[in-house]
């Protein structure tokens, strides 16, 4: 699949000596949903920024669909939409009046059937007459995201998008996330929620202190470098472990009632077995198992923290 952007030795050095890029290399395939997550300050952002235009990278290369973003800025631009972390409106405008200007600005025609049904898509037809003002924060992000999208941008970049949004609102946003990607527009989000990456991404990149450590597909990611937790509840609860249990990596917890056991699945000997074996032969016994797969907020916290792979027990 053709990538419709592309990164190549991206930096960002400011005047104090802070590196917020550095040498990023990056394809995101044309037509995918691509998640990237890092912790604050890890540089989501400020990539996000140097691509969109508002940031002047130190060094490397961007192309957007083929068009480099500094000599062909303005076709690379009308090609890219941005709804960013804060919300930036006339507070006094109303909600039909600042999409179509939105539009406007790309020197596209006015399209009033589109704006339509953007708004509809969104939920904001019957607040078309509002002023921003009036609206919820939620509702903002909507109209902000309507903006984005009014030049009918083929790729968009949503950084947080559901920041302040409450539940219901971000599974729409995230059906309508879906129903673009659909339509054939390439979607990069950044986000803190991990459990939005789990269900909508179709790659994962994470990126910390600059650097972009890891960038797989979702599901091989999970495969991959996934983790199992076996919880042994336990018969009688212990107040320590045996010294006998000492060749496993078992966590005591729930005040003594449970062992939790973190293995590796596609390893050829998980362990598990000759735990369950020792258990019975020290005179332990158990009235329930249970297993965990875990989950990519376990592969994102062991990942920023150094440890590839790893997973925290339940």
């Amino acid at each position: 699949m053709n990538a419709i952007l592309s990164i190549r030795g991206l930096t960002k050095a400011y005047a104090s000596g802070h590196k917020a890029l550095k040498g990023i290399d990056l394809d995101v395939r044309e037509g995918e949903i691509f998640a990237l997550l890092g912790p604050n300050g890890a540089g989501k952002t400020t990539l996000i920024s140097i691509i969109c235009g508002v940031v002047n990278a130190s060094g490397g290369s961007v192309t957007v669909a083929g068009h480099d973003i500094v000599r062909d800025y303005r076709q690379t631009r009308s090609t890219i939409g941005l709804v960013p972390q804060e919300l930036t409106t006339d507070q006094f405008e109303r909600v039909i009046d600042t999409v179509r200007f939105s539009r406007g600005l790309f020197g596209k025609p006015r399209d009033e059937a589109l704006i339509e049904r953007l708004l509809r898509d969104l939920s904001l037809w019957d607040k078309r007459f509002a002023k921003i003002g009036e609206l919820s924060g939620g509702m903002k992000r909507r109209v902000m995201i309507a903006k984005a999208l009014s030049h009918e941008p083929r790729l968009l970049f949503l950084d947080e998008p559901t920041a302040g949004v409450d539940v219901e609102l971000r599974r729409d946003m995230w059906g309508l996330v879906r129903q673009l990607r659909e339509s054939g527009a390439t979607i990069i989000l950044t986000t803190h929620y991990i459990e939005e990456a789990e269900e909508m991404a179709d790659r994962v990149g994470v990126i910390n202190h600059g650097d972009l450590i890891l960038v797989e597909e979702k599901d091989t990611l999970m495969k991959k470098m996934g983790r199992k937790t076996l919880r042994v509840v336990l018969a009688e609860p212990l107040a320590a472990l045996p010294a006998g249990l000492g060749d496993w990596p078992l966590a005591l917890v729930a005040d003594g009632h449970a062992l939790d056991y973190e293995f590796d699945q596609h390893a050829e000997r998980t362990g598990v077995s000759a735990l369950l074996r020792r258990l019975s032969d020290l005179g332990i016994g158990y009235k329930d198992l249970s297993t965990r797969q875990s989950s990519l907020e376990d592969i994102f916290v062991g990942l920023v923290h150094g440890r590839p792979g790893e997973g925290q027990a339940a």
